[in-house]
């Protein structure tokens, strides 16, 4: 899924991530395994209430990269597609 980041409908941030989990629009989640984890563990505990698939990636970097940004970035969330 993580391929699926570059192309795809998504948001990058914490607080971007956060509403689009509350807000039921979250098809995964992708979080940087070196970002800081007060910034991070939100997000984890979100996750797992709303019941939204988490996966760990090792850098900030690697995931930025996959998200098709020029920075690294702690969370990246895929959105649902809007059909």
């Amino acid at each position: 899924m993580l391929s699926e980041l570059s192309q795809a409908a998504k948001v990058v941030g914490v607080k971007q991530s956060q509403k689009a989990i509350r807000d039921g629009k979250a098809k995964a989640v992708f979080v940087a395994d070196d970002a800081e984890q007060r910034v991070i563990r939100p997000i984890r505990e979100l996750c797992d209430e709303m019941h939204v698939p988490l996966s760990e990636i090792p850098t900030m970097t690697e995931l930025g990269d996959a998200a098709g940004i020029d920075v690294g970035a702690a969370v990246v969330t895929l959105l649902h597609s809007a059909n």
